[in-house]
């Protein structure tokens, strides 16, 4: 492969970290996910009914992905499972625009966001098992933190727009700039705020142009058919699912990543709703935090990459978890009254200093993880199985992914208490702590890698 045809293939791959990034800033954690709790009226009624969605949404993909990863594995051809989830993508955002207040239908809301919240897990499955193919494995962590970067400048410039052009606040029905907003969207029936739902699709559907264009996948030489790839690979997958332990490292591997994304994906889909409703923030209030998360996010990914290039993944991701297990006990302890259990009188910015700080913790150190996360997978996946151990990986993400939102749940739903609430994030990153003990850097075994060496973005 030409130099250049690498290096735009690299760019391509990258652009769909830029494309989908927006179904998690907008929707899951800075502009839907507070605008639900206005509809609801009760932060502590919002993180619970959320807890549930999102939670059985993660049931459903933890259930298909290791399948549908051991079926493109024999038949070849992911760009096409990409292309189907592509459109759940779009259409499960689209459908958000229909939550206008007199007429929000919870239950409907939740399933237009689980179909949608769907679509981009699997096409990421597919995405990521496409990594080994970019570059030698040395560059891998580059590869990898440099696209997750790109993909959190795309979340900062995606909110930006809609801050300043459409959101609107609850009270003055004007964006962060203080004009209405744009193309006539109607503040009191909230279509500024809507609006994330379609422009969450049309940013996805832009920018994926690039990647359709400019990816392409390596021949598969013994391809089956799609009748034929799902007859052997159910069978084949419950073999590889029977001797998984026999592989210390993947095995620990997979459950310490189930357990410490679980907390963080946790603190992503809570971290706007929390907010709103403990230090009863606006949803451009929130916006605003979300900005500076993702600004952190894409410049420690960065920076994680080239760690990850030098000393390994294992160290970028201890190190973070660790960050990370601080930051959820801090948050524990910031409320409008008090802050790390110091008392602040009534009307203190310090509450809100504080939770911004945390915030831009929480945004670059998981950037970082997420980017050394998936080169780790990278290193521990049998020659030849990639996508199928991706379909693990999101497995083991999603196994447990209904423990954290629905943990939450429970606890803020018995404890009557937000901060409360979401003290089992705690537990859950240390368990991924300490399994990650077991992990060894390289895998069982090194396999051979006969990629190019591009110039890297």
């Amino acid at each position: 492969m030409a130099h250049g045809s690498a290096k735009r293939r690299i760019w391509g791959w990258c652009f769909f970290d830029w494309a989908s990034q927006p179904y998690n800033t907008l929707l899951i954690t800075f502009i839907f996910g507070p605008y639900v709790k206005e509809m609801l009226g009760s932060g502590t009624a919002a993180q619970t009914a959320w807890g549930y969605g999102v939670g059985a949404a993660g049931i459903l993909i933890a259930l298909l992905a290791p399948v549908l990863g051991a079926i493109a594995d024999r038949a070849g051809g992911r760009m096409r499972f990409i292309w189907l989830f592509s459109l759940l993508y779009f259409a499960g955002a689209w459908g958000l625009w229909w939550a206008a207040p007199g007429s929000f239908h919870l239950p409907l809301v939740l399933l237009s966001f689980g179909i949608g919240l769907i679509g981009m897990e699997f096409a990421t499955i597919f995405t990521n098992a496409m990594l080994p193919d970019l570059g030698p494995r040395e560059e891998i962590g580059r590869i990898s933190g440099s696209g997750w970067a790109f993909g959190y400048l795309g979340g900062v410039l995606s909110l930006a727009v809609m801050l300043v052009f459409f959101a609107e606040s609850a009270t003055t029905g004007k964006t962060l700039i203080g004009i209405a907003p744009v193309l006539g969207l109607d503040a009191a029936m909230r279509e500024g705020t809507r609006a994330v739902g379609p422009f969450t699709a049309l940013w996805f559907a832009v920018f994926m142009v690039p990647f359709f264009l400019w990816v392409r996948e390596p021949r598969h030489p013994e391809a089956l058919t799609i009748v034929q790839a799902v007859r052997s690979a159910l069978p084949e997958l419950r073999q590889t699912l029977r001797h998984l332990p026999d592989n210390r490292s993947l095995f620990a591997y997979l459950g310490s990543s189930m357990f410490y994304r679980d907390a963080l994906n946790g603190m992503y889909a809570f971290g706007g709703i929390y907010a709103a409703g403990v230090l009863e923030w606006s949803v451009v209030d929130v916006g605003i935090f979300g900005i500076i998360a993702a600004i952190t996010g894409a410049v420690f990914a960065w920076l994680g990459g080239r760690a990850d290039a030098r000393f390994g993944p294992k160290p970028v991701i201890f190190a973070t978890v660790l960050v990370l297990t601080g930051v959820a006990i801090a948050v524990v302890f910031v409320s409008r009254s008090s802050v790390l259990g110091i008392a602040v009188p009534a009307g203190s910015a310090l509450p809100d200093i504080a939770f911004y700080i945390l915030g831009a913790l929480i945004g670059g150190a998981g950037g970082a993880l997420q980017s050394a996360s998936r080169t780790m997978m990278v290193h521990q996946a049998p020659a030849g199985r990639v996508t199928e151990a991706f379909g693990l990986y999101a497995l083991a993400g999603k196994a447990t992914s209904f423990v954290a939102p629905i943990s939450i749940g429970i606890a803020t739903d018995l404890s009557g208490s937000q901060q409360l609430g979401i003290t089992p994030l705690i537990a859950l990153f240390l368990i991924g702590l300490f399994l990650l003990l077991w992990v060894k850097p390289e895998g069982e075994r090194a396999e051979e890698w006969s990629a190019p060496s591009p110039q890297l973005p």
